[in-house]
């Protein structure tokens, strides 16, 4: 039962740094087909995709950093994470564009870092 319950935990930070990753990438990509070749703006820049991005990210973060300080103790994987997501979620508030990007890739690298950490602390 331990066994499962720790495979579980360690496929969720591996799912949090993949969502980290994917969301960078959708960030990265939505500045430059929006801002740079105007194309894609009604899809890429959706709001509803941030706000399932971020609920996926608060579920999967809190749920997997949460564990980890349970089975290991140390806290900072879980603070790390929860800055990120707290930026993620003031780059839903300052709107389209640059600041929301940058606000975005900022809390998902935090985000994956806190999950990195919590892998590392675990083994």
């Amino acid at each position: 039962m331990q066994a499962a319950f720790l495979s579980i935990r360690d496929r969720l930070d591996r799912a949090g740094i993949i969502l980290s990753g994917l969301c960078a990438v959708h960030c990265i990509l939505g500045v430059v087909l929006v801002g740079v070749l105007g194309l894609g703006g009604e899809a890429l820049l959706s709001p509803a995709i941030h706000r399932v991005g971020l609920g996926l990210a608060l579920g999967v973060g809190l749920l997997s950093l949460g564990l980890g300080v349970r089975r290991h103790g140390r806290i900072a994987p879980l603070i790390i994470g929860g800055a990120g997501l707290s930026l993620m979620a003031g780059a839903l508030l300052v709107g389209h564009g640059t600041p929301e990007a940058v606000l975005t890739i900022m809390g998902v690298s935090l985000v994956a870092l806190g999950h990195i950490r919590n892998v590392h602390a675990a083994h």
